[in-house]
């Protein structure tokens, strides 16, 4: 039964939400049920009655106008161009692979642009040769992230089509997605918890370290940079993957059956794609500012304005896109 449930969820999913149409796809239910249950008394193998019942009952055109939603097909028909593709479980995937693995490249990356400036650091406290060889550090791990960055961008090359054309997923996928996104809830929870939990602490080095060994207080600013640095990596690494899951659950239009496959649709949704990926990061990236800010400048008192300004930015952005 749970095949059938799943193509009649797929052969609904791209009709609009209405009383009619959701009276439509009941009835119909209702229908193939009866069948089935028809076919198994009467001695049918599991397959043989679900195959029959799909045969039967499995051509929404030809079955609209007696469940009374031909308009709805026919403009939906219309609706649906070339362009549009529906995406396999096996392509969704591998896509969430390759997102996953292009999170933790990216989240690798700024994890370097955060920590290259460590080289002059190091030479507060020890003198490398006037700084050729901090010059040396920050330049190999600024090019070791712009090369990490385009090997990213080289590995979602190949989904760009997303963006171009018109997608959606069956219920099936959907379920799928939606089931992995729930399992990937307390990790992702876990990530950002230690990611702040770091930021908090990264001003302990500086203090520890500067106050048993003055000549190493460069070791602790160090110490520092590499505490936001794993911070932020796990950040942006969280929050791209929950992205990808995102975006295959948005795939399926708002306003249709599809669109309501998991409750997790039911959230703010951004006309780009870039701008829905960088809010995914907007608030991590707001408390990592307002931690480095304020145990930089113990300006406690001032630092709070980071909330209100960011609170305003997030508005904005919302009205716009």
């Amino acid at each position: 039964m749970e095949t059938i449930r799943n193509y009649l969820e797929t052969m609904f999913a791209k009709l609009p939400i209405t009383f009619e149409v959701q009276k439509a796809k009941d009835e119909l239910w209702q229908m193939m049920e009866d069948k089935y249950t028809e076919l198994m008394n009467d001695g049918k193998t599991e397959n043989e009655a679900v195959g029959i019942v799909i045969s039967e009952f499995g051509n929404l055109d030809e079955l609209s106008e007696e469940l009374g939603i031909r308009d709805f097909v026919i403009q939906e028909n219309r609706n649906t161009g070339s362009a549009f593709r529906n995406m396999t479980l096996v392509e969704v995937k591998d896509y969430l692979h390759d997102k996953t693995r292009s999170a933790y490249t990216i989240a690798l990356g700024v994890f370097l642009c955060i920590t290259s400036c460590c080289g002059y650091m190091m030479d507060i406290s020890w003198n490398w040769r006037g700084g050729i060889y901090a010059t040396c550090f920050m330049f190999l791990m600024i090019a070791t992230a712009v090369g990490l960055f385009m090997y990213s961008s080289f590995v979602m090359g190949k989904w760009k089509f997303l963006k171009q054309k018109q997608c959606s997923v069956d219920f099936a996928t959907a379920e799928y997605v939606h089931n992995r996104r729930e399992s990937f809830r307390v990790t992702h929870a876990m990530m950002i918890t230690i990611g702040v939990i770091l930021c908090i602490l990264s001003v302990l080095p500086i203090m520890i370290v500067g106050s048993l060994f003055s000549w190493s207080s460069g070791f602790g600013v160090v110490l520092m940079f590499v505490f936001i640095g794993i911070g932020v990596f796990l950040f942006v690494a969280a929050g791209n993957v929950s992205a990808g899951m995102t975006t295959i659950l948005s795939l399926n239009k708002s306003g249709t059956m599809g669109g309501c496959f998991v409750p997790s649709q039911k959230q703010v949704s951004y006309k780009n794609e870039k701008i829905s990926e960088m809010m995914s990061l907007y608030w991590p990236t707001v408390t990592c500012i307002y931690l480095c800010w304020s145990f930089l400048s113990f300006d406690w008192h001032i630092t709070w304005i980071v909330w209100v300004i960011a609170a305003l930015v997030q508005k904005f952005i919302q009205a716009v896109y």
